[in-house]
């Protein structure tokens, strides 16, 4: 066989197996002491939400390579030393309560995902410091819950309480209580104390009690006994009457002193508890007194940030109020004056056309006189003969003579009167047609008449 084949297979041979064992090593098998979380790409829950993680507690799993990883939660009991201090109970007296508890984490399905979801990854430090938490909120709730003697006499009332709340709320975190163990319980007032003195003077009490009776008892019986030497021997009787008179005096004597010392410990314990509800009652008055501070603090904070936004929220629309009424403004100036331009540069075209049109007239005109201009400006002033004849009567037909008064003296020296020389004067006064004519350089034909001789030497006379 050709050895390049054979070095083929082999290489293919080994890159199964070495597949194949790296399969393999994605199966993981759980210890008894952890559980294993395998987190990724997990799937989905009932309600349609990806899945966080899957915990597993003994037995193993496959691992799908790149879209799955996996770790390991300790199942090793964590033991919580936790010394309670100055807890507040129902008579608002302050105890210490040491105790210890034993913790770690829960193997109970739903409350396995919880620990899953809460503390993979933390240090065991971390969550003691966390259990150490949530013990003590517990603990003080409930010893406010309850009075000083059903805690010190009912132990297992008080442990069974501490372990039912304190395990409903290590499972929200996935930890479950193993153990809890109250050691002893102290209070700073003495009432504690002052509790186990009156017990033990009430069983001393107790004691002489038995012992008083079972010796009346025997007396009785050996009087009864000794009935008949009694009676013989009155001095004797007598002086066992006067023993047992100072007997019972004794025990009457004890009875009183333990009542006195019964009152005078009651007497401490309401004058304790008296001042500890008067100290609770300062503090709880300093504490509203406090909050409601804070509280005014808060609504004066509150009413002046809403009168700054308020007068913000003006002034804002008051400045975009002036700006839109400033762009109306110049959107108007700007379509004034794009009017104004529009219209200027349209009479500015019209008299362009107009100028361009006469100026292509007089061309004709000047054409038409076989190009001279000065015959040319005869022609246009020809044709407007007319309009300077009427110009010339106009300018005196509105003079109104019955309105005009004149004062004639008689004949001037050239032989005309003064009213004569005044309308002459007047008539003098607009230029004589062939004047206008010769001053435009032309003459009057000589159908239109020819200037006398008188005329030319009035003209030169005047």
């Amino acid at each position: 066989m050709n050895p390049a084949i054979i070095f083929l297979i082999c290489a293919i041979a080994l890159v199964l197996v070495s597949f194949i064992a790296w399969i393999c090593s994605r199966y993981k098998k759980c210890p008894s002491d952890k559980i294993m979380v395998i987190y990724g790409s997990i799937g989905k829950n009932n309600d349609g939400t990806n899945r966080s993680a899957k915990c597993i507690h003994g037995g193993a799993e496959f691992v799908i390579p790149v879209f799955q990883s996996y770790a390991y939660l300790d199942l090793t009991p964590i033991s919580i030393s936790v010394d309670l201090k100055n807890a507040l109970t129902r008579q608002n007296i302050r105890i210490d309560v040491p105790s210890r508890f034993t913790v770690g984490i829960s193997t109970e399905t739903g409350v396995m995902q919880n620990a899953a979801e809460r503390l993979l990854g933390l240090q065991m430090t971390e969550v003691q410091e966390l259990a150490r938490d949530i013990i003590f909120g517990q603990l003080r709730l409930i010893i406010a819950t309850m009075d000083i003697e059903e805690i010190n006499t009912d132990r297992d009332k008080f442990l069974a309480a501490v372990s039912s709340n304190v395990e409903t709320e290590l499972k929200k975190i996935g930890l479950r209580l193993i153990n809890a163990n109250v050691t002893d319980i102290t209070d700073e007032s003495g009432y504690i104390a002052a509790l186990g003195k009156e017990a033990a003077a009430k069983a001393i009490n107790d004691a002489k009690r038995s012992v008083a009776e079972q010796e009346r008892d025997g007396s009785i019986g050996e009087a009864n006994a000794q009935m008949d030497q009694r009676i013989k021997v009155a001095e004797a009787n007598s002086v066992a009457i006067q023993g047992e008179n100072e007997a019972k005096m004794k025990i009457a004597m004890s009875d009183a002193a333990l009542k006195e010392k019964e009152a005078e410990a009651k007497k401490i314990a309401t004058t304790a508890e008296k001042i500890q509800a008067a100290k609770a009652l300062e503090e709880s008055y300093a504490a509203e007194q406090a909050a409601e501070l804070a509280r005014r603090s808060k609504e004066q904070a509150t009413l002046e940030a809403d009168i700054i936004v308020r007068a913000e929220a003006k002034k804002k629309e008051m400045e975009l109020a002036a700006e839109a009424e400033a762009e109306q403004m110049r959107r108007r100036a700007q379509g004034e004056a794009d009017a104004i331009y529009a219209k200027m540069q349209a009479e500015a075209r019209g008299v362009e056309e107009i100028l361009k049109k006469q100026a292509a007239g007089l061309a004709e005109v000047v054409k038409s006189a076989g190009g001279d201009p000065d015959s040319a400006l005869r022609l246009l002033i020809a044709d407007k003969l007319e309009d300077l004849m009427r110009v010339q009567v106009d300018a005196i037909k509105n003079i109104k003579i019955d309105k005009v008064t004149v004062w004639d003296g008689g004949q001037t020296a050239n032989g005309k009167t003064s009213t004569a020389n005044f309308i002459s004067g007047m008539m003098k006064s607009v230029p004589p047609l062939d004047e206008v004519f010769t001053m435009a350089g032309m003459q009057l034909p000589a159908i239109l008449g020819k200037k006398t001789e008188d005329a030319v030497e009035t003209t030169s006379e005047e």
